[in-house]
């Protein structure tokens, strides 16, 4: 499938693990509750869903938390009122913006960042559209350029 906004084909990534069954290579200690533990404690010091997940996997060999856990990082979360008030790819969308137009404020004739500034916050509109009608977000949320910082905090 082409991307969004040009005609290119996407490079294809890693093969998942098996989402079937735990390895027999992975600890044996390692078992849901330690692991749901393990994404509380990494929530709780500010990690984002994605960073969590890496974390579990290249510092404890934890291939998939939700063949472990039987849960998502995210339903983990959720149930230990974790979550953040953005979702994380939104918030990765805005800060995105932030920098690009923090690069605009130096650099105002470059007209190629002004293009991706407007398919990004294109991009940041729809999906907060997407977020307010599956009741992610209020419904009178709404994304402004001047109040992008405070929403990352």
């Amino acid at each position: 499938m082409a991307r969004m906004h040009t005609r290119r084909k996407g490079q294809s990534g890693s093969r998942r693990p098996s989402t079937l069954r735990i390895p027999e290579w992975m600890d044996k200690e390692k078992d849901a509750e330690w692991v749901e533990n393990k994404v509380i404690e990494l929530a709780k010091a500010g990690n984002s869903p994605s960073m969590i997940g890496m974390i579990l996997r290249d510092q404890y060999g934890v291939p998939l938390v939700r063949v472990i856990a039987q849960k998502r990082i995210l339903n983990i979360i959720h149930e230990n009122n974790l979550e953040r008030q953005v979702p994380e790819d939104l918030r990765n969308l805005i800060a995105k913006a932030l920098r690009i137009r923090k690069h605009m404020e130096e650099n105002k004739r470059d007209f190629v960042s002004k293009r991706g500034l407007q398919l990004i916050e294109s991009k940041i509109h729809r999906l907060s559209k997407y977020y307010r009608k599956k009741r992610v977000l209020p419904a009178d949320w709404k994304y402004s350029p001047d109040q992008a910082a405070v929403l990352l905090r």
